[in-house]
């Protein structure tokens, strides 16, 4: 059971989320927080595997949580689930250590997805995220990383961004998913990188 724990300010919202998502068998919720600081205090108390965090909240928002759940939790993957999806918020949480961005017309599967996706170690992005993302990154000069990928580590590093996973790498780049797998191992190596949601934000630096 993934023990998860719920963070919006609407209580409505944190209601209906986790009436929904306890029915499903893999989750369970421990607990609901109705801003980043109470959900700070409640991870301490509830110790939570995933959270679920909205960002726009009073006393702290979801972001700045984020960003210090990252500090003192950094096993603990959140993902972002809001109404907001320009690309200041969006950049904003995925800098801050979200591992999955999620806008609040997704569906129960959906959701449920993306927090079993965090729980693995995976990151997952609502697909208009991932569009916005992009065609930020088409705006964006590259940059240069300071260290050498090679170009095939370089193809796998942007199919990452497009947030398609290591099966759907190795069908597009045809080869074999463990290959995929060693050309992530080296790069994220090369980067320093610790996640997939890492992974992701390098992907939208070098474009």
């Amino acid at each position: 059971m993934i023990r998860l724990l719920i963070v919006d300010d609407q209580a409505a919202v944190r209601d209906g989320l986790a009436v929904m998502l306890d029915l499903d068998p893999d989750i369970t919720v421990v607990g609901t927080a109705p801003n980043g600081q109470d959900a700070l205090a409640k991870v301490g108390e509830l110790t939570p595997e995933v959270v679920l965090m909205d960002l726009n909240m009073p006393v702290m928002g979801g972001a700045e949580a984020t960003r210090q759940l990252r500090r003192s939790h950094p096993e603990l993957p959140v993902v972002v689930l809001t109404t907001f999806d320009d690309d200041e918020s969006i950049l904003e949480a995925l800098q801050a250590g979200a591992r999955g961005y999620l806008t609040k017309d997704a569906d129960r599967a959906t959701i449920v997805q993306a927090v079993r996706s965090a729980h693995a170690g995976n990151a997952i992005l609502d697909p208009a995220v991932q569009l916005r993302l992009l065609d930020l990154a088409s705006r964006r000069p590259a940059q240069d990383p300071g260290f050498d990928l090679t170009a095939r580590e370089r193809e796998v590093l942007d199919l990452i961004g497009q947030g398609l996973r290591n099966g759907e790498i190795a069908k597009k780049l045809f080869i074999s998913e463990a290959t995929v797998k060693t050309h992530i191992n080296n790069l994220f190596a090369k980067a320093g990188l610790h996640s997939r949601a890492d992974a992701v934000r390098l992907a939208l630096e070098l474009r």
